[in-house]
């Protein structure tokens, strides 16, 4: 079969012919139709040993199921997630990380949303009950950033964004924008980051009292620093939660579940996958770069063809 490989000179990967994958025996053998790109998977192209298969999204159809019953039958149309080796026609999938799509939800809207729209539910569901509450998403432009402000405000809370580029967001639900955040300001009972060092050191010193911060990725590499003393006095009861979307699947193995509410939300019409970029996966190279290079506000997906 083909596959995206990692290679050694930019743009970092190409097509190459691979070994069919084999099954588990949980796990039915996908046939893919598009994948999507997220920032974390492109980064550790560089430090892949050449020749591997990448990738975390997927979406198509089922070409056999899995040998112990589980999950979709042959010919259903899935999305799915794997730890490594996406980029692929074909993919073994567990069947726990997998789940049948609405007739109405294409396969490049579905590849959006593993990494990207787990993460986005999985943090707001660490926050809890969000009716009437602020909300803080910082990172606001990416592709967890959009997603977590449609869902929060489908939840009812008051949300407030943080992107320097942000376009189109206030109508996906943000009621406040601002290009930074600030030290000072209202405090905000959920807070989901996207950038780590110095503005995850700020938004724990604008976390409400007993109030959650969801550290789920670290754009700026730099250590995070923030006055303990000064949290404690000031949000007594706060927490910060590290949140890593494999792990967490692992843990609640609620993958398949959360899969399908996502599904089924975007084939009502109440979220938009925020495609902003569809290329066919022999462009690649282009698509990771203008990834990489941030002059992509949403989503890039590729098609398998």
């Amino acid at each position: 079969m083909r596959a995206l490989v990692s290679s050694a000179t930019p743009p970092l990967v190409e097509l190459a012919t691979v070994p069919d994958p084999s099954p588990q025996h949980d796990e039915a053998l996908v046939e893919v139709r598009a994948i999507s790109l997220n920032r974390g998977e492109t980064r550790r192209l560089e430090g892949m040993r050449p020749g591997t298969v990448a990738g975390w999204d997927l979406a198509g159809v089922v070409r056999r199921p899995a040998a112990d019953g589980s999950g979709p039958a042959e010919g259903a149309r899935v999305v799915g997630l794997v730890g490594l080796g996406a980029w692929a026609e074909l993919v073994a999938v567990e069947t726990d990380w997998l789940a049948e799509l609405p007739d109405e939800v294409s396969f490049e809207q579905a590849a959006t949303l593993p990494v990207a729209g787990l993460t986005a539910l999985r943090a707001l569901e660490h926050g809890g009950f969000v009716v009437g509450k602020r909300v803080l998403v910082t990172g606001a432009s990416g592709g967890v950033g959009r997603f977590a402000v449609q869902l929060a405000n489908l939840a009812g809370a008051h949300v407030t964004g943080i992107a320097r580029r942000a376009e189109g967001l206030a109508e996906l639900g943000a009621d406040e924008l601002y290009p930074e955040l600030e030290p000072e300001g209202p405090d905000f009972e959920v807070i989901l980051d996207a950038i780590g060092g110095s503005v995850l050191g700020t938004a724990l010193h604008r976390v409400a009292p007993r109030g959650i911060v969801i550290s789920f990725a670290s754009t700026i590499a730099e250590p995070v620093s923030y006055s303990a003393r000064e949290l404690f006095a000031r949000a007594p009861g706060a927490r910060l939660y590290g949140l890593y979307i494999f792990s967490e699947l692992r843990h609640t193995r609620s993958g398949s579940v959360d899969l399908r509410r996502l599904a089924d939300l975007i084939a009502e019409d109440r979220l938009d996958p925020q495609i902003a970029l569809t290329e066919s996966w022999t462009e690649a190279g282009d698509a990771i770069e203008s990834l990489i290079g941030r002059r992509v506000n949403g989503k890039a997906v590729l098609t398998v063809d």
